[in-house]
């Protein structure tokens, strides 16, 4: 069966990815996905799917979509792992949100208070109606985000 998207590396790449592969000091897929670039090399070994993802410990479509990537994207697309599209979860804090936040920590703390707490700030994002639940470590990590 002939191949839809076939691997051709130039002699840079070639020589690029067996040093990545070699000096492993990179991500383990990484080193993964430069290996199947040798292996699925047409002008290499140019071993079939099932034969690489054999080797490798993967699925045949995983090859698939590391040439696939490779030929329409080029070879940073094809050593790195897709991105996804959208979060696993949606943000509690947009940008409007995370300015109120920011505010309210500028602002003078409550009286009794000498400062600003991680959870005085998120009881108040509560209060305002900024979010219906915020933990202190979301708060700490959007205050540290912007600072």
């Amino acid at each position: 069966m002939s191949k839809k998207y076939v691997v051709r590396l130039t002699d840079d790449e070639r020589v690029m990815l067996t040093a990545l592969v070699t000096k492993g000091k990179t991500a383990a897929y990484k080193i993964k996905h430069a290996n199947i670039l040798l292996k699925v090399d047409a002008a290499g070994p140019n071993w079939d799917d099932e034969k690489v993802a054999e080797a490798y410990s993967c699925a045949p479509r995983t090859v698939f979509n590391i040439r696939w990537r490779f030929v329409l994207q080029g070879l940073d697309a094809a050593l790195e792992r897709k991105k996804r599209e959208h979060p696993p979860t949606q943000p509690i804090l947009d940008g409007e949100k995370e300015a109120r936040l920011i505010q309210i920590a500028c602002s003078e703390p409550p009286s009794g208070y000498a400062k600003w707490t991680l959870e005085l700030l998120a009881d108040e994002l509560i209060a305002l109606g900024a979010a219906e639940t915020i933990s202190p470590q979301t708060v700490m990590r959007t205050l540290k985000k912007t600072s």
